[in-house]
């Protein structure tokens, strides 16, 4: 076969988009000849990724028995919200200090299309400009070491935290949570910000327990590599 050459971060951030997307399911075998098919590459890149991605805790790797996705245990769910609320909620603080009136714009604007998603009742897009706000609150802290500590920790919930089903009850409550959030950051009220940032990932974190995304032992899955 004639491999076309790829990065090796290229070829680690193909597979964490597979992983992450769901089409290697938590707890699946990593299916290594399909991957090196579908990527044109070799199987010593692929496995030197998939290192990399198990220092994520993205991938298990088995001893002589390839690797497989990685699953996230109830405590596992916990742990990470726990530390994604530290850091959202002094992203919070910082970015109140740093944020310039564009960003708040840019911010405000994304709160307004996720309000009409949540009317439209488009869950897809709703969730999409969700992640897009937190996101950009993150980038307001202007601290390159806590943003690089939040996307190594929100990676590894990122499908449970924006494909989770929502009550009504709930999504109306989320969206009141929003409005706090952005009326908190146009007032540059850092306190205030951190707090409701915390409730929201703990809320977040509960519905998703409720939800039973984590995955149980034992489970074994299927791979849809496309």
């Amino acid at each position: 076969m004639d491999f076309r050459p790829m990065l090796h971060e290229e070829v680690v951030g193909r597979i964490r988009a597979i992983l992450l997307d769901g089409e290697i399911p938590p707890g699946a075998r990593i299916p290594e000849r399909e991957l090196c098919e579908r990527l044109q590459i070799s199987r010593t890149p692929l496995r030197e990724a998939l290192k990399v991605l198990a220092a994520e805790g993205l991938v298990q790797l088995l001893p002589h028995r390839g690797s497989r996705a990685a699953k996230l245990t109830d405590k596992d769910m916990r742990d990470l919200f726990e530390v994604c609320q530290g850091l959202e909620a002094l992203a919070g603080e910082l970015a109140c200090e740093r944020i310039t009136d564009a960003e708040i714009d840019a911010i405000a604007a994304a709160h307004a299309d996720m309000v009409r998603h949540y009317r439209e009742r488009d869950l897809i897009q709703y969730y999409r400009g969700n992640r897009a706000i937190h996101e950009a609150i993150v980038v307001a802290a202007g601290n390159p070491v806590l943003a690089g500590l939040y996307t190594s920790v929100t990676a590894r919930i990122r499908r449970a935290r924006y494909v989770t089903p929502m009550t009504p009850e709930r999504w109306a409550v989320a969206v009141k949570e929003h409005d706090a959030i952005l009326n908190a950051l146009q007032r540059r009220d850092g306190v205030g910000l951190a707090h409701i940032l915390r409730a929201h990932l703990r809320h977040k974190r509960e519905e998703v327990l409720q939800a039973g995304f984590a995955e149980t032992e034992g489970s074994e899955l299927a791979p849809r590599i496309a």
